[in-house]
């Protein structure tokens, strides 16, 4: 018990001292998680408002592979981008693999699957009377699709901060395609991982309470923003 208490003080001390090596770790996972969340955004949220508003063959599985990929392993997702980022890949001669950019990739299709679902779930709960009207007025697909984001846009909003939470605390991904590369690819979880296997946990606790800091964060504004949706 002592031993915890002694570590879990040097870790406070450790940030507050705004240690140079902790605060790099914070920032390639910050740097990786905003821009991994940012594309899957762009890329996830219209894909779930076409399927959601259009009635096409195979709609229902769609929805079902999208609800399945869910639970895709991390290890499964970061081994399907190494085979085509790695020397001997497909885009082994854009050399990825190693760098944040190859993170980036590996986590946005982690979270795709997830803003998409996310997104069908909440324009489906819109009413109908909304694309009614707005086709009534003369408005094309694009704008009813306009007006069915902004009824939507708390729920749309929690989805986003979701899978920002989501890769946050993702470690398969950033081990085996980041590389743990210290000031370039190390993350606050792979550090944490590097950390407890070198007997080290002064910097791991400290990484510790500060992920749990952005954890705690992230779910203040999602539970704000989905009593907004509420409302």
């Amino acid at each position: 018990m002592q031993f915890f208490l002694d570590s879990f003080k040097s870790a406070i001390l450790l940030i507050l001292s705004l240690d140079r090596e902790l605060l790099e770790i914070i920032a390639v996972s910050l740097n990786v998680s905003f821009f991994s969340t940012l594309i899957a955004g762009l890329l996830g949220i219209p894909i779930g408002l076409h399927i959601a508003m259009r009635d096409f063959y195979l709609k229902r599985l769609l929805i079902t592979c999208l609800n399945t990929l869910l639970a895709l392993p991390t290890v499964v997702i970061a081994l399907l981008v190494y085979t085509f980022i790695s020397r001997k890949g497909l885009l082994g001669a854009l050399d990825l693999l190693y760098t944040q950019k190859a993170i980036i990739i590996g986590q946005t299709i982690l979270i795709l699957p997830i803003l998409a679902t996310y997104t069908i779930s909440a324009v489906s709960r819109i009413e109908e009377r909304y694309r009614k009207t707005a086709f009534t007025l003369g408005a094309n697909m694009l704008q009813t699709a306009m007006v069915i984001m902004r009824e939507a846009r708390f729920a749309l909003l929690a989805a986003v901060i979701i899978a920002f939470g989501r890769v946050i605390a993702e470690v398969g991904i950033s081990m085996m395609l980041g590389g743990n590369a210290k000031g370039f690819t190390r993350t606050m979880t792979t550090a944490m991982a590097l950390e407890y296997d070198k007997g080290e946990f002064v910097l791991s606790v400290a990484l510790g309470i500060v992920l749990l800091l952005i954890s705690f964060s992230v779910n203040i504004v999602l539970n704000y923003f989905q009593g907004k949706g509420r409302v």
